[in-house]
Formats: structure tokens, C-alpha cells, sequence
């Protein structure tokens, strides 16, 4: 019995699969902005965490998981990396043990603010790449995110 699937199907997939088209744009993106990031050693992931902590208040890390789309475990590994740089700090919550509440440091601010021309600039020429459809792009994938 041949359980092979024809290539043909290879060539469906490639060219109607959202998953795959989304998964090929966000590794674009990714390196994109990786790229725009470096000179302030950031990451375009440490980047958007960095931003999820611009707050009055510290951040927990069950309010970080949900907006960052992340699960805790991964969100706490880079979490540690940034604390290890000095851009956060992690510390217990005092009304309850099991959370820790998260900040950004003087020097998280300081990256943070070094970093938000270089975002500019990137994301500027990007949506001068998109011509205009970043707007729709962005409420598609809204919808997407929201979703299930």
C-alpha cells in the first residue's frame, strides 16, 4: 500500500494554507525587526515584552501569558533573560506569594526609549511597503487572535 500523498497536495497546502502563510510573514517579521532592533541588543520579542510592562503598575505574570499570547513557562524564561540584563525586575507579590510582580527597570526605560526610533523607522518603511493595507492586515489577524 503506498500512503504517500501526491505532491500535488504539497503545492494545495503552499498555496492556500493560512497557517503556513502567517507562520512564513511572523519569521519575516521577526528577523525584520531583529535586524532594526540589534543596535540596542534587543530582540523584536524583548522588544513587545518590554512594551508590555511600559505601565504605572507593576505587571503579573497571569495579566503578561494572555496579552503576549504566551504560555507562562516561556514568558518566565525570557523574563529571566531581561532580568539578567537589568531591563526587569521580578519580585514577589506581597498580597500573594504565587505571583510575582514584574517591572521595568531606569535601564529598561532608558533601552526602551533608544529603541522606539529604531521601531519607528522599521515600521514605517513596512507599512510603506503595505501600501496601505496594514489596516486590514491588522484587523484580520485581530480576528484571527481572538478566535477560539
Amino acid at each position: 500500500m503506498d500512503d504517500k500523498l501526491p505532491f500535488e497536495t504539497t503545492i494545495e497546502v503552499r498555496d492556500h494554507c493560512l497557517c503556513l502563510a502567517t507562520q512564513r510573514a511572523a519569521r519575516a517579521l521577526a528577523r525584520r525587526f531583529d535586524h532594526a532592533l540589534k543596535p540596542v541588543g534587543l530582540t523584536n520579542g524583548q522588544f513587545s515584552l518590554l512594551h508590555a510592562l511600559n505601565r504605572p503598575s507593576p505587571a503579573r505574570i497571569t495579566e503578561l501569558a494572555p496579552f503576549l499570547a504566551m504560555d507562562r513557562t516561556t514568558l518566565t524564561a525570557a523574563l529571566k533573560v531581561l532580568e539578567r540584563d537589568g531591563l526587569v525586575t521580578i519580585a514577589p507579590d506581597t498580597r500573594d506569594k504565587r505571583n510575582r510582580l514584574i517591572s521595568l527597570t531606569s535601564f529598561g526605560h532608558a533601552v526602551l526609549s533608544e529603541a522606539m526610533p529604531l521601531w519607528r523607522a522599521e515600521h514605517a518603511a513596512l507599512e510603506f511597503q503595505l501600501r496601505g493595507e496594514e489596516h486590514t492586515l491588522r484587523r484580520s489577524l485581530g480576528v484571527i487572535s481572538t478566535t477560539r
